[in-house]
């Protein structure tokens, strides 16, 4: 998959139960627009190891053409993509919901919450 002719992309935890379902969210206000990618799929793993490096399952990515913004970064430019991508991408993507953590609970809600605003990382892409 080339990521330029995918672009933007969503990479998220696919393994986590809030972040799946802030995916969720993402796939339903965007019309299935966005590319998304989880974390542990096969794709995500190239990305992960290509180019977002070690510190990338701490937060969700958006990639575009040029950048790819991680955590608190990536927060306006996704605002961006959600009102300016049209329907060129129709990719149905499989959420795995196998979640391994405690991540049901309140207190999980606000750690994630609290990571999403903590985290922030630009990467600029060649």
């Amino acid at each position: 998959m080339d990521i330029k002719e995918k672009a933007p992309i969503i990479v998220y935890d696919n393994q986590c139960y809030l972040c799946v379902k802030f995916a969720k969210m993402i796939e339903f206000l965007t019309r299935g627009n966005l590319t998304i990618i989880g974390h542990y799929s096969e794709f995500g793993l190239k990305l992960r190891q290509t180019m977002l490096g070690e510190s990338a399952l701490e937060m969700f990515w958006l990639i575009d053409k040029k950048t790819a913004y991680g955590g608190r970064a990536a927060l306006l430019p996704l605002l961006r993509a959600m009102i300016t991508t049209n329907g060129r991408n129709s990719n149905k993507i499989k959420m795995d919901e196998n979640c391994e953590q405690e991540c049901k609970t309140v207190k999980a809600v606000f750690v994630r919450s609290a990571s999403l605003f903590s985290n922030s990382k630009k990467i600029e892409l060649q």
